[in-house]
């Protein structure tokens, strides 16, 4: 009695759990979804947000750079994303003479905008349930390993064969993606069309697109304008080309409309977007590990790097430029594991994850089943063999490749089997081919003064979390040398070694020789390196041989379960078009603790603080508060608003998502979640996990009054009606 009045408990905690919970494939909207999101307040049919046969608000929602959505707000291929999505391609263009980041920037013509070097931008033209032809052709071809199920190199077969006898025609940017859902349970094909020639529009200043930077980041109330605008450019006949001054803006087949209407408590809201990775099938002892090697090392060695960093930055405009977009994607990911990691203790998410797992584990026995203890086991197991493995490659990882950006030095390959040859004609253009590479690597790594400093951190914090008999190899020669002065070492390479400084490589390569390379000290670092990750990552094979096998078995064990409670079911994201909904509500993330929906400009102004850099309000931004100049963007109240929050399920690479009232229309951009809310990759708790988005009002603002670039504001699709809420809640 006891146990089915436990098991009741559960299952009715996980109903209430999944209240506003899932990142919804398309597919399964009409079937799963569109019943919930009718009675929480949709007011449209689905088949207007997706619809396989039509045109519909999915084809405006677009995959942004490969991390980041992006969505279409004009006919004319206009692309509004967040700033920090936009930041490497603002810093591409940004100098000390024209410091984009620091002062934004706005083409007032279409001859102004600036082409995006290396930037895509793609459209998901189908998605097709190909579960039951995979699970054919898996049948029918040879499958010595086992491992076809998820082999992305086989999978990619499959759709090639598809396609073929589907006759789907691929044209130049047109693509095929297979991917696995439910751990290889069922797979989706992904037709997509990728645009290659994007232009920036405009950027607000950094002072307003990352208002309040490392400090708000990841927190609520946030009063940020975290907003870009690129635009796609196409051939006269609207074909993906690369860059040419004859190509032209790409004629959309879908826009949105953008309501000025605003929102209210309690209004129903839901986002599409490319959400990266989530792991909500995780076991509780993958989340103890992630806990303690991923985010530990992200928290404590990025910690160390960023401090180095900023030190220098804030003493050099032209240092500052250079790994502004760097030291930004460092500081975010760096922020969320530290979070992630409070979070999971504070709310019990390990106890949460027992529960489940205790769950599915009774029914397998109410069912003499014993496959999900046996997957349950063999996963545990696999934990504890890699344990140590893992921990190791996160800390190489982290600080000696993500830490150490003069790693990128080429590779010495091919001349060293050059001069192994002693083939004159070889010698040669193998010695060219290295000195085009050397070129770009020095122009990647302007400040080596920089370089050699942060290095140094990132030798020591290794060293702090590796003891000395599992270090790479290069520590021995360390020990040797230098005896045991890692930064006495980093010295003498920035001084000695080829790659130290373009004089050190010029001199070698006027006379190439195979003992220079052998005893080159950034080389020695770059292959100890590569060999401690090779072998951790041989280690880790090794432990992992039937980790994908028995996750298959038990995420379809948790599928199962899920249907037999009647409860729609989703698969973990991977950068796949997603759907998640919800509603504009406040939160209490602590005893005596409320946090309301929305923010405005006066918070902005009560932040403000002009010695610190993070806070600085644009004096023309104060000069439209004070003057209360926001024009038709303004609350009924009178005042700008800047942020809101919903509580729909967002992650990783749902960063300029648009976000939706119950009409379809636009009211706002996502950028971030709440600190409260970082647990949610790996448990969601719609109690305390909220997405912040950028108020569409406050965007247009700043397009129109403070950068008066009022022919963007005329390009859009406007709508000022008031929207329908009788079905509001």
């Amino acid at each position: 009695m006891r146990k089915t009045i436990l098991s009741l408990f559960i299952t009715s905690l996980a109903f209430a759990a999944h209240a506003d919970e899932g990142m919804w494939m398309l597919t399964d909207l009409q079937k799963q979804n569109e019943v919930a999101m009718t009675e929480l307040g949709l007011l449209i049919p689905v088949n207007q947000i997706y619809n396989p046969d039509g045109i519909a608000l999915k084809d405006a929602v677009v995959h942004f750079g490969g991390g980041c959505t992006g969505e279409v707000i004009s006919a004319e291929g206009l692309v509004l994303t967040n700033h920090h999505c936009g930041y490497g391609s603002i810093q591409q263009h940004s100098t000390v003479e024209h410091d984009y980041l620091t002062d934004g920037f706005w083409a007032m013509n279409r001859k102004e905008e600036l082409p995006c070097k290396g930037l895509t931008i793609t459209y998901i033209d189908e998605i097709l349930d190909v579960t039951d032809y995979v699970n054919e052709q898996l049948k029918i071809d040879p499958d010595p390993n086992g491992t076809n199920y998820l082999s992305p190199k086989y999978l990619k077969e499959v759709a090639e064969r598809f396609s073929s006898e589907q006759g789907i025609a691929l044209t130049p940017g047109r693509k095929l993606e297979l991917k696995a859902f439910y751990g290889g349970n069922r797979y989706y094909l992904f037709v997509k069309t990728t645009y290659s020639d994007i232009r920036m529009v405009g950027a607000p200043p950094s002072s307003i697109g990352k208002f309040g930077a490392d400090t708000d980041n990841w927190m609520w109330p946030r009063h940020t304008g975290d907003f870009s605008l690129f635009r796609i450019y196409a051939d006269k006949d609207g074909n993906p080309v690369e860059y040419s001054k004859d190509n032209v803006p790409l004629k959309v087949k879908k826009h949105l409309t953008i309501s000025l209407a605003g929102y209210k408590e309690g209004d129903f809201t839901f986002v599409m977007g490319f959400p990266g990775r989530n792991w909500r099938y995780m076991i509780s002892d993958e989340v103890e590990e992630r806990m303690q090697t991923t985010n530990f090392m992200r928290h404590h060695v990025r910690d160390v790097r960023q401090k180095a960093l900023m030190e220098q930055m804030l003493k050099d405009d032209a240092v500052r430029i250079h790994y502004a977009s760097k030291y930004a994607s460092s500081a975010n990911y760096w922020k969320n594991a530290i979070g992630m990691n409070e979070g999971l203790v504070r709310l019990k998410i390990l106890d949460t994850k027992r529960a489940q797992q205790e769950q599915l584990l009774a029914r397998g026995r109410a069912l003499n089943d014993s496959s999900y203890q046996k997957a349950f086991d063999q996963i545990r197991g696999i934990v504890k063999h890699r344990r140590n493995a893992l921990y190791h490659q996160q800390a190489i990882q982290e600080a000696l490749v993500t830490g150490l950006d003069f790693m990128r030095i080429p590779s010495t390959a091919a001349l060293v089997s050059a001069l192994k040859s002693k083939d004159k004609a070889r010698i040669k253009t193998a010695a060219d081919s290295l000195q085009v590479a050397a070129d770009k690597y020095f122009a990647s790594v302007p400040f080596p003064e920089v370089e050699r400093i942060v290095g140094k951190k990132m030798l020591q914090t290794y060293m702090k979390y590796i003891p000395a008999e599992q270090r790479i190899g290069i520590f021995k020669v360390i020990d040797k040398r230098f005896k045991g002065d890692s930064d006495a070492f980093i010295d003498a390479c920035f001084e000695y070694s080829i790659f130290g400084s373009k004089e050190n490589f010029a001199k070698f390569i006027r006379k190439p020789s195979l003992y220079k390379i052998g005893n080159d000290w950034m080389t020695l670092l770059k292959y100890s390196i590569t060999d401690g990750l090779l072998q951790t990552t041989i280690a880790m094979m090794d432990a992992n041989r039937n980790y994908n096998a028995a996750h298959k078995v038990w995420v379809k064990g948790m599928m199962d379960m899920k249907r037999e409670a009647g409860t729609p079911i989703y698969p973990d994201a991977n950068s796949t078009l997603r759907l998640t909904y919800g509603r504009v509500l406040p939160y209490k993330p602590a005893d005596g603790v409320e946090y309301g929906y929305y923010t405005t400009l006066k918070g902005a102004m009560e932040k403000e603080d002009p010695d610190n850099w993070e806070f600085v309000v644009p004096a023309k931004l104060k000069q439209l508060y004070q003057t209360k100049d926001f024009g038709r963007y303004a609350m009924p109240d009178g005042e700008i608003p800047v942020c809101f929050i919903v509580n729909t399920d967002n992650t990783g690479g749902n960063s300029g998502s648009p976000v939706f009232n119950a009409k379809g229309e636009l009211i706002g951009t996502a950028f971030d979640r709440n600190y409260e809310g970082l647990t949610g990759d790996i448990a969601f708790r719609p109690s305390s996990q909220r997405a912040a988005c950028v108020d569409i009002r406050y965007t247009l603002f700043i397009i129109d009054k403070y950068a008066g670039a009022s022919h963007i504001i005329k390009e859009l699709t406007i709508s000022e009606a008031e929207p329908d809420m009788t079905k509001s809640n």
